[in-house]
């Protein structure tokens, strides 16, 4: 007979259930407050209708559309009226173009998360060993010189940063593409190929041609790197506290006293405990990088969510703006659930 398990067992079982229950649902009031907050503050400006089409439009114009928006009743009835919309997943019309919000967010939402996983590749490339490198060589020449340039990169603006790799890999060196997505040739493909995904990457690779894959990675280098860089340099200074927390453990100085060397060290014993903390705080850079997506898109014209909404901001077409907003908010909140749960099946002290 198999032995009973112990009570101290169950209730790690139950910690564990009732702390995921409990991030769950702390989704929702989540996304409420956030939906909220959108509305009112773009209700601030007046209704959409005016501030989109108040200089195209006769007043008798302006008065018909806004009666037939339902824009001139009381705000209260707008906003229930709303989150009842958002709740079944109708976001609207946008006015600038006449398109459904819900279009337009399928549309641009997988660029923009394509340009978001470059980002991370980015990040996790660059800041992972370069951050266990300053471990390595603490308080010495490199670790000064890592820590600079992790500050640099945090600190520096990201639609300055793309305008200099702009300047110098496509205007100095013109090894790199300037802007887009790809080249018209690229573009026309993907918008032939059938159950296309709006991820040029992987629709690149169902089209099977080396030309067209070629040139949508060469389109993402530097959109992927101004991006990627920015949370390199976070993941660098994570890694290094971390793996330098973890040398001066006692099972650290046990393999030290047995001979072991530094670099094995570093690379064996201290590389798995340092990756928890970017684990744990990988939802706050979803949100970083989804908020710098919008300024590095914008720079290289990568037409993604964050190129639509300021396209939709300079039209004053808040209903898109709205939708948009919206949609990065949710995605950020079940992203933070999703690193929640990882977080705590790769470290269970996050439980209690």
């Amino acid at each position: 007979m198999k032995p009973a398990p112990s009570r101290s067992r169950k209730r790690l079982g139950g910690n564990l259930w009732r702390y995921l229950i409990i991030r769950f649902l702390l989704i929702f009031p989540t996304i409420f407050i956030l939906v909220t907050l959108v509305f009112v503050l773009m209700r601030t400006t007046g209704d959409p209708i005016t501030a989109a089409l108040g200089d195209r439009l006769s007043a008798d114009q302006l008065a018909e559309r806004i009666a037939a928006a339902g824009y001139d009743r009381p705000i209260f009835v707008q906003y229930f009226e709303y989150l009842g919309q958002v709740f079944t997943g109708d976001f609207g019309t946008t006015l600038s173009d006449n398109r459904p919000v819900i279009e337009v967010l399928f549309v641009y939402g997988a660029a923009t998360l394509e340009l978001a996983f470059y980002a991370l590749v980015v990040a996790f490339a660059v800041g992972v060993p370069l951050g266990m490198v300053a471990a390595y060589f603490r308080d010495k020449v490199p670790d000064a010189f890592l820590r600079v340039f992790a500050i640099i990169f945090y600190a520096v603006p990201v639609y300055f940063a793309g305008m200099l790799m702009k300047l110098v890999f496509s205007v100095w060196l013109k090894v790199l593409p300037v802007s887009g997505r790809g080249t018209t040739n690229t573009e026309l493909e993907m918008q032939l190929l059938e159950g296309k995904t709006g991820i040029y990457l992987w629709d690149a690779l169902r089209i099977g041609d080396p030309g067209i894959l070629g040139d949508v990675l060469s389109h993402a280098v530097l959109p992927g790197l101004t991006l990627g860089l920015l949370t390199a340099g976070i993941f660098l200074r994570l890694v290094r506290t971390n793996v330098i927390g973890t040398l001066a453990t006692d099972y650290v100085d046990a393999a030290r006293s047995r001979g072991v060397s530094e670099y094995q060290l570093v690379r064996k014993h201290a590389y798995r405990p340092a990756l928890i903390p970017i684990i744990t705080v990988m939802g706050l850079q979803i949100a970083l990088l989804l908020g710098g997506a919008v300024l590095t898109e914008t720079t290289f014209e990568w037409k993604g969510l964050g190129f639509q909404l300021t396209e939709y901001l300079q039209a004053r077409d808040f209903v898109a703006v709205q939708g948009i907003v919206v949609l990065l908010a949710v995605i950020v909140a079940v992203t933070n659930f999703i690193v929640d749960v990882i977080a705590v099946l790769i470290d269970p002290r996050v439980r209690y």
